[in-house]
């Protein structure tokens, strides 16, 4: 009988060594989770940021206005424009 004790004793301590070990872990685990959602917020608000910027920089208008200013560039007379389909071959205009 009192070797059944010590066997079942030792069987506790290793279960619940087991269990500590295991409830360790899953802590560590949620801490690293937390962590990551938290870096994954920052993210994303960066990320509105960026997209914000990029449509910013894109604008038409300033688009335009930068052209215009500091390459000197403006928008040919209409009179001049010539549209071409791909789908004929260009004739020539000279």
């Amino acid at each position: 009988m009192a070797k059944l004790n010590l066997m079942l004793l030792a069987v506790l301590i290793a279960c619940s060594l087991g269990l500590v070990t295991s409830q360790h872990k899953a802590r560590k685990l949620f801490s690293e989770l937390e962590r990551e959602q938290s870096r994954a917020r920052e993210l994303d608000v960066v990320y509105g940021q960026l997209q914000l910027e990029a449509s910013t920089w894109g604008l038409h208008a300033r688009v335009e206005k930068i052209a215009g200013s500091a390459l000197g560039m403006r928008a040919p007379d209409p009179r001049r424009v010539r549209l071409v389909n791909p789908a004929q071959p260009a004739a020539e205009t000279r």
